[in-house]
């Protein structure tokens, strides 16, 4: 299969809700596995906009105080359901509910603390981007941007 001319960019957040558990969804593009949400950057869209559309779109939950936490760029990964070079900005953010509507895009979700998320089946990069925030949330430096590259595996 060939690559699309270009890399497509992508928004997705680690969503806290009030009693701050984070949400995954388990998705089928993703072997069935539980990845964070978002989506692609529509053209003339800012990122923080492209976020709060593909929250509510595939979620139905409102965000806020978002913040830029990562970087990761995808060439051909194998745990995709096609091949695709992506580049995933990756937020966290807040929400004040714990009501998800889902769409089409993700088959089931859970809400589950930052540190018990291991315990899931994480698919794409969502274990190394939980495993980055958690470092950072024992460390002093915390506004260090992550940043991880794989490809073809």
């Amino acid at each position: 299969m060939e690559l699309s001319r270009y890399p497509e960019p992508t928004v997705s957040a680690i969503i806290f809700n009030p009693d701050n558990e984070i949400l995954l969804c388990k998705s089928s593009k993703w072997n069935n596995e539980y990845v964070i949400p978002g989506g692609h950057i529509e053209t003339g869209e800012r990122m923080e906009e492209a976020l709060r559309r593909e929250i509510k779109e595939e979620t139905g939950l409102s965000i806020y105080d978002i913040r830029l936490i990562g970087l990761q760029e995808c060439i051909s990964s194998n745990k995709f359901h096609t091949d695709k070079h992506f580049i995933f900005i990756d937020y966290t953010c807040r929400t004040d509910s714990k009501e998800v509507l889902l769409n089409d895009e993700a088959q089931e979700f859970i809400w589950i603390k930052l540190e018990d998320a291991y315990k899931l089946n994480l698919g794409g990069y969502t274990g190394l981007l939980i495993k980055e925030l958690i470092n950072q949330e024992t460390s002093t430096n915390r506004h260090t941007i992550f940043y991880n590259y794989v490809g073809g595996e």
